[in-house]
């Protein structure tokens, strides 16, 4: 089993959690230690249970990342090669690996190539790396037009299909392996990403690095079309991140228990059976989940259906002890800088649920059957050889006593160490979630 399917992944946002200027001015000396402060949440993430970490961009960029300059240089913002290399070092040698994001789709204005078809238009032997019209204008008047990232003329898009752009790409992912061992990518907006370009990624990471994962960011759609044995491991699942927060925000688990059977459950429909899809209840893009949702009660519940159901968790820096943030608000808001890490009753519930999944591989990797849905109740099994644990959620305010075929008359909560009988009846209190691991 490819270890991103039994890992826990931990999300920050470099340029966020570090307080860098929002402008990269280009000529300021690296920061000092800049990105390399990470090191001192280390013992966090022990603790926590988290053994992988997803790095949103870390490369020089004009702005908020996704707006690359160069592939090959950490970010003067975050510090220097050296210090992320050592950063890596700190990290594997705690057995926790590391994924970047692979912005490939576009660049930013600042980009050396870019740069240099604005200096010599169509001298420039760069030309031919983006979609270019040397005829038209754009937003900032360039004398060309060129098209961006959904209109946004920013982020200029890359030709993917052009040979000299993929062996850049290609080389820079293979330095990143050489020199900080990465374990893996997060494409961004892979759902804009040619399928061609897709491919050769996925054959050349393929024989760069054993068990080299990709994740693709897939916001809607049918995940299959980039999550197969061609290209994607694995896709962020949006639709389920919705249907966890809407399910207890409207107190009708229906929702979400209609997404896991529609993903996940035994018909022949069902679309990702077997499949490992990135879990998630906050990220960089989208407001945090203490903001989200309307009951306090409800966020370690979030916390134990993402952690119980199919699919890959990850915590996003910060919402492990119930940081705020709104979308709305803006990006700052979203990514902030985080001076040291905390812990409080939420983190030590998450580093339960955490060693909970470590020690299940039902929970890793198991199949999924409903047998109780309500509006405030959801109950499910995770099955794998012979292994069976039963996911238990009681989202309302009183007491539940669950009635189901278990099946079996004893178990044990994964989560407390608990022994639970199910003879008479289940009794869920309120605001509880249970990994009831049959015996």
């Amino acid at each position: 089993m490819m270890w991103a399917y039994k890992s826990v992944f931990y999300q920050v946002y470099p340029l966020g959690f570090c307080g860098a200027p929002e402008e990269n001015d280009g000529c300021s000396a690296p920061a000092e230690p800049g990105l390399g402060r990470f090191a001192d949440w280390i013992p966090h993430l022990e603790r926590l249970g988290a053994d992988a970490v997803y790095f949103c961009p870390v490369f020089e960029s004009d702005r908020h990342g996704y707006d690359t300059r160069d592939f090959r240089v950490i970010d003067r913002r975050l510090g220097t090669n050296e210090g992320f290399a050592a950063l890596c070092r700190q990290l594997h040698q705690k057995g926790i690996r590391v994924v970047l994001d692979g912005v490939f789709h576009h660049v930013g204005r600042g980009f050396w190539a870019f740069q240099d078809v604005l200096k010599n238009r169509e001298a420039s032997p760069y030309r031919d790396w983006f979609h270019i019209n040397f005829s038209g204008s754009n937003g900032y008047n360039d004398g060309l037009w060129y098209e961006g990232w959904e209109g946004h003329y920013e982020l200029v898009k890359l030709n993917l299909k052009n040979q000299q752009v993929k062996d850049h790409l290609f080389s820079c992912i293979e330095g990143w392996v050489r020199e900080f061992g990465i374990d893996g990518l997060r494409l961004d907006v892979a759902y804009s990403l040619d399928r061609d370009f897709l491919a050769s990624l996925r054959s050349f990471c393929d024989g760069l690095k054993q068990d080299f994962f990709l994740v693709g960011e897939m916001i809607g759609g049918d995940y299959n079309q980039i999550m197969n044995g061609q290209m994607c491991h694995s896709v962020t699942n949006y639709e389920c991140r919705k249907g966890l927060y809407s399910s207890f925000n409207s107190m009708n688990l229906f929702e979400i228990g209609h997404s896991l059977l529609r993903q996940f459950g035994p018909e022949p429909w069902t679309l990702y059976r077997g499949k490992h899809l990135l879990s998630f209840v906050d990220n960089h893009d989208v407001t945090r989940a203490a903001s989200i949702l309307n009951n306090p009660q409800h966020l370690p519940l979030l916390y134990a259906l993402m952690f119980g159901m199919p699919g890959i968790p990850c915590l996003y820096y910060g919402s492990e002890w119930g940081v705020t943030g709104r979308k709305e608000d803006g990006d700052p808001a979203l990514r902030p800088y985080l001076e040291k890490p905390e812990e409080n009753e939420l983190t030590r519930q998450l580093a339960r649920m955490a060693a909970a999944r470590r020690q299940s591989r039902a929970l890793c990797c198991g199949s999924y059957a409903s047998l109780v849905l309500t509006n405030h109740q959801i109950i499910f099994e995770r099955a794998f050889e012979g292994e069976r644990v039963l996911v238990a959620v009681n989202a309302a305010a009183e007491p539940y006593v669950a009635h189901f075929n278990a099946n079996a008359g004893r178990a044990v909560d994964l989560i407390s160490g608990e022994p639970h009988d199910f003879g008479g009846g289940s009794e869920l209190p309120p605001y509880s979630a249970f990994f009831w691991r049959v015996e």
